[in-house]
């Protein structure tokens, strides 16, 4: 069988989607009032079921990589046998509502389907929780994040937003030195990303007050179309350093001819409005 690793993120969507949609419906059947939910939460179970058994099998196939990461290892296996145990439980409630279809059943249908209702309430509670282990080990441990392709560049996004994060957070935690240098390590790592060091001119002026390093770093990057976001932004930050260094004039005319250009951007003039 191909490994399905790749696939985990897509897959694990129908199980959320199908057998709990099902176990919703199969609720809603109970009333006797919208018979069509009869039928479609039967369909909707057994999809969920089989993709359930899909999930539980591109997960093996993911997990190798992101247990290799220190200290994730721990929240692969709870995530893993949270996923066995709603594949085990899905397929419980599958084989009542198959139960239910046989005809010389016919006499207990009724009891079945309570029967898969009620299961169907466990069920739900573990799709849930293995929802959330597996977004657990998403955004807490960048489990799988970056690393999923196997692609240098994606590995590199994941290095990129880490040290962006941690840079951040200095600067959240008031450590002004601490984002300097973090923002600084930064650049240092991706000289060519012109967004990345933007982050870094706006650190000398933020966390630094080093607004002439600041022109001189505007100053080694390529100006950006006029038609692009960025070109806006690094034209605000160059007229921040010029104030910063003492040159509302420069600064003003830079700001005047941007908002000749884009009239409508209320953030331009305002910042003009501030050096008048």
């Amino acid at each position: 069988m191909p490994n399905l690793g790749y696939f985990h993120p897509q897959i694990v969507h129908f199980v959320i989607a199908g057998a709990g949609l099902g176990i919703f419906f199969r609720w809603l059947s109970l009333t006797g009032k919208l018979t069509w939910t009869n039928g479609a939460a039967t369909a909707l179970i057994l999809l969920g079921t089989v993709a359930a058994w899909f999930a539980v099998t591109s997960g093996a196939d993911a997990h190798g990589a992101a247990e290799r990461i220190p200290g994730v290892a721990r929240a692969v296996q709870l995530h893993e046998d949270a996923g066995q145990d709603t594949r085990n439980v899905l397929l419980l409630i599958a084989a009542l509502e198959l139960a239910a279809l046989v005809p010389a059943l016919g006499k207990w249908k009724k009891m079945i389907l309570i029967g898969s209702a009620i299961v169907g309430v466990g069920g739900a509670y573990e799709i849930y929780d293995v929802g959330r282990l597996g977004g657990e080990l998403v955004y807490a441990y960048a489990g799988g994040v970056g690393i999923r392709s196997g692609d240098s560049t994606d590995v590199n996004r994941l290095l990129l937003a880490a040290m962006y994060d941690r840079a951040q957070l200095d600067r959240t935690q008031k450590n002004a030195l601490g984002a300097a240098q973090a923002f600084a390590e930064l650049a240092a790592k991706f000289p060519n990303d012109a967004t990345v060091q933007l982050l870094q001119v706006e650190s000398l002026m933020q966390d630094k007050q080093d607004f002439t390093g600041a022109l001189a770093g505007l100053a080694r990057i390529p100006t950006p179309p006029d038609s692009a976001r960025m070109y806006t932004r690094y034209e605000m930050d160059r007229a921040d350093a010029l104030v910063g260094a003492g040159q509302k004039d420069a600064a003003r005319t830079i700001l005047q001819a941007l908002a000749a250009r884009f009239p409508t951007a209320k953030r331009i003039q305002d910042k003009l409005d501030k050096i008048k």
